[in-house]
């Protein structure tokens, strides 16, 4: 699954569905990432309904990891992680992906039943 979408397509996007300059969707996009950035580097979840959640989880450190390079031994300190963890409705319209990349219909979720 090596399709993805760029900000500039989803810039192009943004502009086809509204009056708003490319410039200025560009700007507001910056804008929100920075946020989001600040925001979760200051160790406060960034909520958004719906879509998920971005946040830094601790890492434990580990004594016994290696060098993957050299394979000499390392010891890794606690550190942070940004993690996004999906809401549940993305969720539920993710799981209805089959393994072609396309919709199913058949696909059983939680709140169909």
């Amino acid at each position: 699954m090596s399709r993805k979408a760029t900000k500039a397509e989803l810039i192009d996007a943004l502009h086809e569905r509204s009056a708003i300059s490319r410039k200025d969707i560009h700007a507001l996009i910056d804008g929100l990432f920075e946020e989001i950035k600040k925001s979760i580097l200051s160790e406060k979840a960034v909520e958004l309904r719906g879509f998920g959640t971005f946040e830094v989880r601790i890492r434990k450190g580990r004594k016994r990891a290696r060098n993957p390079k050299t394979g000499e031994p390392v010891s890794v300190s606690d550190h942070g992680v940004a993690v996004f963890r999906p809401g549940r409705e993305l969720k539920v319209e993710a799981w209805k992906i089959g393994a072609t990349g396309e919709r199913t219909i058949d696909a059983v979720t939680s709140d169909e039943q």
